[in-house]
């Protein structure tokens, strides 16, 4: 992230309910509003980028649950099997439910490359199940195979999208990604990282003002 400005950080506790694991950041005085934050294929939620957009967040006054998906949960190292996809996505769903006792306002739905991706598709199955999604380097395709997509969902997304994503990212230029988010039918909006690749760790952007931005997409969508 290089320059990336610092924020407070909030109160963290250990959150841990039926299949949900990771942690729990606490805004001072009231938060009705949420967001759930995962991690990519090769990560955990321990990740420093996650940390950092979580503090934001809740330095914002969002109560950001930052949590683990199922194929980590199962074994710390490895990348998730397709054949489980659908469980990453349960497992994303029930953090989802249990962030809800927690936070009685808007929901939103972030995170980084393969957690992105699966918090996309599960926005594209379950119309209304959360206000907004923050996709972190979305993996327009595998550097390995180019040519297999993996927007075929973005069609029938029905909530408002801001992604982040570098110029030099492997997974997908910015004008790659600028022209699928025009399969889109709700509101969406790109945050351009100059120098930055998959893991947005070279290049500089202001990780403290993701939430004005993710408010302001979800506003103008409603």
């Amino acid at each position: 992230m290089g320059d990336t400005k610092s924020v407070v950080r909030a109160r963290v506790e250990r959150y841990e309910a039926g299949s949900v694991s990771g942690f729990l950041h606490l805004p001072t005085g009231t938060a009705p509003d949420g967001l759930v934050l995962t991690h990519g294929a090769g990560a955990n939620c321990q990740s420093r980028l996650l940390m950092a957009v979580a503090d934001a967040f809740a330095a914002a006054g969002v109560r950001v649950l930052r949590c683990d998906l199922p194929f980590r949960q199962q074994r710390r190292f490895g990348p998730p099997s397709p054949a489980n996809a659908a469980r990453d996505r349960a497992g994303l769903e029930a953090a989802l439910l249990e962030l809800r006792k927690l936070a009685p306002g808007r929901l939103f739905l972030g995170g980084h490359s393969y957690g992105g991706r699966q918090a996309s598709i599960l926005a594209s199955e379950q119309r209304q199940f959360c206000d907004a999604l923050l996709l972190l380097s979305y993996p327009l395709y595998s550097p390995k195979k180019p040519e297999e997509w993996r927007t075929k969902h973005f069609a029938d997304l029905r909530t408002p999208v801001l992604f982040v994503h570098g110029t030099r990212d492997l997974f997908g230029s910015i004008e790659e990604l600028r022209n699928a988010m025009l399969a889109i039918p709700e509101r969406s909006e790109l945050i351009r990282v100059q120098g930055a690749g998959h893991e947005l760790k070279n290049g500089a952007f202001d990780v403290g003002a993701l939430p004005a931005r993710l408010e302001q997409v979800a506003m103008k969508a409603a």
